[in-house]
Formats: structure tokens, sequence, C-alpha cells
């Protein structure tokens, strides 16, 4: 699984993520990069949570 999607199963906007916050990006993406996704979000879980409220994914519908 690439990190983009991970981003996109959990609801976060990876190109408003990256824009604002792009140190952070780049430190989860390579943390993703040497773990299972399953233990990047238990790693990360609470923090995940925090940036899916700042970078929402609002997907199209339709």
């Amino acid at each position: 699984m690439e990190f983009d999607e991970y981003l996109r199963l959990k609801k976060i906007d990876a190109v408003a993520f990256l824009h604002e916050d792009p140190n952070r990006f780049q430190e989860w993406q390579e943390t993703f990069k040497t773990m299972h996704p399953d233990s990047f979000t238990a790693q990360k879980k609470f923090l995940i949570n925090d940036t899916r409220r700042r970078y929402r994914l609002i997907e199209a519908v339709g």
C-alpha cells in the first residue's frame, strides 16, 4: 500500500497535508515505508485523528 492510498483510506487530504505541514508529511511518509499500515496506525493513532480533523478529505459523490 502506498502512503497516499493510506491517507485516502483514513480520509486525510494528502495534498492539503503536504502543503500545510510538509515536515510532518515527509516524516510520516518515511516512517510508513518501514512498517505495516496497522502498526503505523497504532503508533500514530491520536495524531491521525488530529490530522484528519485538520485535512479532511472531501470526496466527490457521483
